[in-house]
């Protein structure tokens, strides 16, 4: 049987030769292919759209770009890998000295066999991107260099799936769909997100999830933009990048730091017990610096693994498919579905008999536990959550405090409130 695991690492394998930039066919072929997953419903934003202080851009598609000798021999070829292009190169098509075409030419000198990845959305600029030995064997002469690109008026691509809960107040879990061939940066984190909505669908969460799969920056200032009336409801957010790689699991908390968000995976990945770090929040990153930039202050964090640029194979073409683990992004599946059931279930309770303790025993709550391997544990917890069932503490409060699972003190508060004992 094929695992989760596994099956996350073949939609990375599948998704990893597209050309992905800001805009273009390359994220839609990218939606096109999520949406065999799931429903996807797809928004198209045109050139010129003011989008808070940005304007959407115009669309960049390119079809053909290489590098040729004197002899026709392709020695740079973006068909081998969409990497090899400058993203939003502007198209060329000269005849050039190798002592000219080297303005141009981008390489890592430092990791020899390695392509960079490099972009100019916003100057207009045209490049390749190929592995230093590669530029080292090249011999003087005239080369043939072409980039068969366009920029034209079109549209930014984003798109969303929407999970619906028993209440309107929402979770947004963002992605970015904008690198070409990078596994880790960014196809790991579309893979999780994309199982994890597969996931929730499958039960009756308490809130409604929207899923969020946009170019980085640019796409997240549109969908705020385009949201604004409703982002109230966004109640928690998880950013997911870099999720496939062997590195521990580091959290980066949201602007407010004491988010519910912060404070569950701070719990989860503590009572765990996995490795892993936990990273204050900075303005620099990934899409969480704009669901936290002051204007809306969301409680979005971010989850990876190694953060970004914490790994040499980061924005080059080491970052490919062999670099991520199916067993490493079902761990960071797992960590996301642990928390996303903390965070569904931590409610604030009543106590409604709170003058001395109530008899459980005339309730049927001790029987209920006899025989159990946990009995004192799940006593302790319903006294805990008697205790605390004062309108101002959450049951991860209750968790926290006692040292108890929260598991434990979920179920606790099921068994009280289901004897009439508690109110939400």
């Amino acid at each position: 049987m094929t695992s989760v695991g596994e099956e996350m690492h073949a939609l990375v394998e599948r998704l990893y030769p597209l050309c992905r930039s800001i805009t273009g066919d390359g994220v839609r072929a990218t939606l096109d292919i999520v949406g065999e997953y799931v429903p996807l419903q797809v928004h198209e934003v045109p050139t010129g759209t003011q989008v808070l202080d940005w304007t959407v851009p115009q669309e960049w598609n390119i079809r053909d770009a290489y590098i040729a000798d004197a002899t026709g021999r392709r020695v740079v070829d973006f068909a081998e890998s969409s990497l090899h292009v400058l993203g939003y190169s502007v198209p060329v098509s000269r005849t050039m000295p190798l002592s000219e075409l080297r303005e141009h030419l981008h390489t890592l000198p430092e990791h020899p066999n390695w392509v960079p990845y490099r972009t100019s959305y916003y100057k207009p600029e045209w490049g390749f991107c190929l592995a230093q030995e590669t530029l080292d064997a090249l011999p003087d002469g005239e080369y043939e260099v072409r980039i068969d690109s366009t920029l034209a008026d079109g549209h930014l691509t984003y798109a969303e799936h929407v999970v619906p809960g028993q209440v309107a107040d929402e979770v947004i879990v963002s992605c970015h769909t904008c690198h070409p061939s990078l596994a880790n940066d960014n196809l790991a984190g579309i893979a999780v997100a994309t199982f994890l909505a597969r996931a929730l669908a499958r039960q009756t969460p308490y809130y409604t999830y929207r899923f969020i799969y946009a170019p980085g920056t640019i796409g997240a200032i549109t969908w705020l933009a385009r949201n604004a009336e409703r982002v109230e409801r966004v109640k928690h957010g998880l950013v997911l990048a870099c999720a496939g790689d062997t590195g521990q699991l580091t959290y980066k908390q949201s602007r407010r730091g004491d988010a519910e968000i912060d404070r569950v995976l701070q719990h989860v990945l503590a009572a765990s017990e996995r490795p892993h770090h936990i990273n204050e929040f900075t303005p620099y990153g990934y899409d969480e610096r704009q669901y936290c930039s002051p204007g809306f202050n969301l409680g979005v964090g971010s989850l990876s693994r190694t953060p970004y640029a914490g790994y040499p194979e980061y924005h080059t073409s080491a970052d490919n498919p062999d670099f991520v683990s199916p067993e490493a992004m079902a761990d960071t599946l797992a960590v996301c579905r642990e928390a996303f059931a903390v965070l569904d279930r931590n409610r604030r309770y009543l106590n409604l008999s709170p003058c001395g303790e109530p008899q459980l025993g005339r309730r049927g709550l001790y029987d209920a536990l006899g025989g159990r391997s946990d009995t004192k544990q799940a006593q302790m917890a319903m006294l805990w959550v008697l205790n605390l069932s004062d309108g101002e503490h959450s049951l991860l409060d209750v968790a926290e405090r006692s040292g108890l699972p929260f598991d434990s003190v979920a179920g606790a508060a099921d068994a009280l409130h289901e004897a009439g004992l508690i109110k939400t």
